[in-house]
């Protein structure tokens, strides 16, 4: 299916959309819950917000739930910086809602740091970590407090069947580097159950590198890492096959195997331009030295055949496919002028472990019209019952979008600070957009200043719903 520029600009609401993709969109909606995708014009205009936040469809609304530098609830010091990557875990039988967020503080960037908490910390020379937000049943906030300390450029990550969260360091940066006291660049496991406490120690096996989000296959433990890398030669997919499949908390501290995508004759994925391109039977090449002591893992030695780069792997989420699970990717952009092969504004890829199958769903442009990487898909995840939402990460006005069954694209929401303004890219990037467990509130962080909203409204219900596939 495909949209023209035209076409797209012509939707309603959709003023200042500059996305053109092309794809076979229905394939990536399994639906999952009590929601459902807008049809095609998707919830109608966005309606400028009086107090110039953020702006929504007609009917719907949002509360702030946390900013950056107010004080957490906890007493342990003010709210954190750089809002990013985020989920809405389940409390347990119908309990509250536990928001687990990301602070992407680089060592000179992020005013408020995540506070040093005695037990949480990794480095105390590291500014990011995860702060969790507990909701009642109103969706009010009765808690925020530090879940991990001590890391640094927290991104994404991504949720773990057994009720964790899995956050991702994307920095390389070593002991000694930046005034570190540690090494950086792993994953951490964050766990956020009544009477749990997170072990703030490095999931080394996954691999050290500029990791950016993560997708566990429930049926096997497999975990499927993506690496954002811009710079040539760009980051790998990969997946971590655990010594302890069946999981838990603390499970992949066993260890296991690391292994990175190889797509026979394909050394780039940019280069692949159609959508519905098919390769059967892709390979998994381990991984030399997950722990990059001396060299970082995509510059390792991986044989005559060599592994599959991609410019900017980010966004990284499980989903079902015709009963069936399958875990989706996102390459946000690829440049020629960059070492790409090929340019694009963004890829959404599907692989499909038990077919070892990899397809490519949707491709953005790039002949909108509108310079990279305006439109480029960062965050991304799958709505409850068949949709997929989109933060947008580039100049100018920032999106939250929608994409429907139909193919259509629709913004859900806009940053009002930032309309019409090129010169301000960090301000308003949208991040960390995530569902509650039954689908009828839309969460989302505002990047900087760090800004949490939960959004509520007429999303579209089925009375009687199935869910299909193995969800997330």
């Amino acid at each position: 299916m495909s949209a023209t520029r035209r076409q797209v600009l012509g939707s309603a609401g959709a003023v200042g959309v500059g996305i053109v993709f092309a794809g076979a969109v229905s394939e990536l909606f399994a639906g999952t819950g009590p929601a459902h995708a807008a049809g095609r014009g998707g919830y109608g205009p966005l309606v400028p917000d009086p107090d110039g936040l953020l702006d929504l469809p007609k009917g719907f609304r949002y509360r702030v739930l946390s900013r950056e530098g107010d004080p957490m609830r906890s007493g342990e010091g003010p709210v954190p910086s750089n809002h990013d990557g985020m989920v809405a875990l389940a409390g347990p039988g119908a309990g509250p809602v536990r928001l687990v967020r990301n602070h992407e503080n680089r060592p000179d960037g992020g005013t408020y740091r995540v506070p040093a908490v005695e037990g949480l910390t990794y480095d105390p020379e590291g500014r990011g970590g995860c702060t969790v937000l507990t909701l009642d049943r109103d969706g009010e906030v009765v808690d925020e407090r530090v879940g991990i300390a001590g890391t640094a450029v927290n991104c994404a990550g991504g949720p773990t069947p057994w009720g964790t969260w899995l956050t991702c360091e994307e920095t390389e940066d070593k002991a000694g580097t930046a005034g570190y006291t540690r090494d950086h660049g792993f994953v951490f496991e964050v766990d956020v159950r009544p009477g749990r406490r997170t072990v703030p120690e490095p999931l080394t096996a996954l691999g050290r590198f500029q990791h950016e989000a993560v997708a566990v296959d429930p049926r096997t433990g497999i975990v499927y890492e993506t690496e954002d890398a811009f710079d040539h030669p760009f980051g790998l997919f990969y997946r971590f096959l655990p010594d302890r499949p069946r999981g838990g908390f603390g499970s992949l501290r066993a260890g296991g195997r690391l292994e990175a995508l190889r797509v026979p004759d394909v050394p780039d994925l940019s280069a692949v331009r159609e959508p519905g391109t098919r390769f059967d039977r892709v390979e998994w090449v381990p991984v030399p030295d997950p722990s990059a002591r001396e060299t970082p893992v995509r510059l390792q030695d991986f044989g005559r055949r060599g592994v599959t780069h991609a410019q900017k792997l980010e966004g990284c989420y499980w989903g079902g496919h015709r009963g069936e699970g399958a875990v989706y990717f996102v390459s946000s952009y690829a440049r020629g002028s960059e070492g790409s092969a090929a340019d694009h504004f963004g890829q959404v890829w599907r692989y499909e472990p038990r077919r070892r199958r990899l397809t490519l769903v949707v491709i953005f442009g790039p002949d909108t019209g509108v310079e990279m990487p305006g439109e480029s898909p960062d965050n991304i995840c799958p709505a409850p019952g068949g949709g997929l939402m989109v933060c947008e990460d580039g100049g100018g006005a920032q999106h939250v979008y929608g994409v429907d069954r139909d193919g259509g694209v629709h913004p859900v929401a806009r940053n009002a600070r930032n309309i019409g303004t090129v010169e301000e890219p960090e301000y308003g990037e949208f991040a960390g957009v995530t569902f509650a467990p039954d689908g009828r509130t839309l969460y989302v962080n505002c990047y900087t200043p760090g800004t949490t909203f939960a959004v509520t409204g007429p999303w579209r219900h089925r009375s009687a719903v199935t869910p299909t596939g193995d969800g997330r």
